[in-house]
């Protein structure tokens, strides 16, 4: 097997000046396309099942309510292991915890599939999100282990298509299983894939130097149960109108006791879960911020695209499929874009703050949408706002290690992927409470205009006199209310979705621009 080629040497903060990849890989492009292959199915399991919950109401007796915790159980069980998972790796050595993992989350998903009744389902897809939540980090840190320090960009630029590309891909695929197969398809259909996976780790992926230190139960268990609580939280407050149920109190408050109690912990205990050099790194904090502003950006809107062209345009699932696409296209484009920039000495303060910019001009032009916008305006708004994305996502996760050594790597990416995923989960619980509120309001405001003064065909003040066909009458009217409200509720969201974006992209230029970038490198061969 492979040993590292260089040592950790620096010390957090300060950069390699060797352009050596720490870990030597025996086959690399095939031991990319294994661990991009892990990372993609681990991705693309966070959304790929959503479409198929009415399915599996129906299969497995259960009612709306509960069905969804097959969905809230999978996002607990991950953000509460996906912590860990830096101090498991210097515990039992990274290799062999990928490799557990990637077959854990093989073997889980055959399990899911295999679920006979909701009991069983909200416990394998536990055991699943606890399997998966280790993937993301530990591929991206070997990608970068593997990689020299110059082709950084480019290795990143090919993970982050995986990250960016499977929640998109996600509800197409699962759609497509669901409907041409059945829904436990959606599960199966990582088996195959998953095993290659699985064979091509086993055979070339190194073993990272391991060092062993304590570990900090008191604060997994204060930041297991802040996560878990703000995940409830976000996931049942619309189920049960929030604040006015008492179990989102009580979840609240677990939430911010217990999160204030870890931010204290975590800056003084003697061996914290986390390395402070962690948050000590200028360019890493500022990229765990901006990982919140990409998740709440990106996967709102793509929680929001979905139910609106649905629902409101009465386009299918495959339709629906078909029309974001062109958002995938765009972040493959730009991060090709900006991978190339980043290898030839570009700055990335700059890059990141142009991406937000451009996200941010798609979601002004997706507020000025009506019920009439067509097709060619969908697409060219999500390739737009696609192109934006990939912009940022490189140049910052290149900013965010470059001044890392490569022993906070597999933290550090446990925690980028921790904020990603909280951001998700804000964005999506956020926007969708707003959406639900100016529904309400905007449906409110505009029946309050439909009199008998306004010009309507049917002078609503007399319609009784036309019994049944006066209340279909009314029933159309009210639907077209219906539907002008929520439009408008969905562009109040676009609205403040641009506004967070276009807040973010001056920040980008607080962080410090990246020696490797600056030339201090051999320029990457041709």
């Amino acid at each position: 097997m492979a040993s590292a080629a260089q040592p950790a040497g620096s010390a957090a903060g300060h950069p390699h000046q060797s352009d050596e990849a720490h870990l030597h890989a025996d086959n690399y492009w095939l031991l990319i396309v294994g661990i991009m292959a892990a990372s993609l199915l681990q991705i693309l399991d966070t959304t790929i099942a959503n479409v198929a919950i009415p399915h599996m109401q129906a299969s497995l007796g259960a009612t709306i309510d509960s069905v969804t915790w097959v969905l809230t159980s999978y996002i607990i069980a991950s953000a509460v292991a996906l912590p860990i998972t830096g101090w498991l790796a210097d515990r039992i050595g990274a290799r062999r915890l990928f490799i557990g993992s990637v077959a854990g989350f093989i073997f889980t998903s055959m399990l899911c599939g295999m679920a006979q009744n909701l009991e069983e389902m909200v416990i394998f897809r536990a055991m699943q999100g606890v399997a998966g939540a280790f993937i993301a980090p530990l591929s991206q840190a070997f990608m970068l282990d593997i990689t020299r320090p110059s082709r950084h960009p480019q290795v990143m630029a090919i993970w982050s298509m995986g990250i960016m590309i499977g929640p998109i891909l996600g509800p197409i695929l699962g759609g497509w299983l669901t409907e041409s197969a059945n829904w436990r398809w959606v599960f199966y259909v990582n088996l195959p894939i998953g095993i290659l996976s699985l064979a091509a780790l086993i055979a070339y992926l190194p073993q990272p130097e391991q060092r062993r230190r304590p570990f900090d139960l008191t604060g997994f268990i204060l930041l297991a149960i802040a996560l878990s609580g703000l995940q409830l939280m976000l996931d049942r407050g619309g189920h049960l109108d929030w604040f006015d149920a008492t179990e989102i109190w009580i979840y609240a408050l677990l939430a911010l006791s217990a999160g204030w109690m870890v931010v204290i912990h975590l800056s003084t205990a003697k061996h914290p879960m986390f390395d402070t050099a962690l948050f000590r790194d200028r360019n890493f904090a500022f990229a765990m911020l901006f990982m919140l502003v990409i998740g709440v950006v990106m996967f709102a809107t793509m929680a929001l695209l979905p139910p609106m062209l649905q629902n409101l345009f009465g386009y299918g699932v495959i339709d629906t499929g078909i029309v974001l696409m062109p958002r995938g296209i765009g972040i493959l484009i730009s991060m090709q874009v900006s991978s190339w920039l980043m290898r030839r000495g570009w700055d990335a303060r700059p890059v990141v703050a142009m991406g937000f910019l451009i996200c941010g001009f798609s979601l002004w032009q997706m507020a000025h949408w009506s019920l009439a916008v067509d097709q060619f305006h969908i697409i060219a708004t999500g390739l737009t706002q696609g192109l934006g994305m990939g912009l940022v996502f490189i140049p910052l996760q290149v900013s965010a290690f470059a001044t890392l050594a490569p022993r906070l790597r597999t933290e550090g990416s446990s925690l980028l992927n921790l904020f990603r995923s909280l951001g998700a989960s804000v964005g999506i619980a956020l926007m969708t409470v707003l959406l639900g509120s100016n529904i309400q309001t905007s449906h409110s405001v505009l029946a309050g205009h439909i009199t008998a003064a306004t010009g309507s065909v049917i002078d609503v003040s007399t319609i009784d006199r036309f019994q049944a066909l006066g209340d279909m009458a009314l029933r159309i009217m009210d639907a077209e209310v219906n539907r002008q409200a929520t439009m408008i509720a969905y562009i109040n969201d676009f609205w403040l979705m641009m506004w967070i974006t276009i807040a973010a992209a001056p920040l980008a230029f607080f962080m410090r621009s990246n020696p490797h970038m600056q030339g201090k490198l051999p320029p990457p061969s041709e």
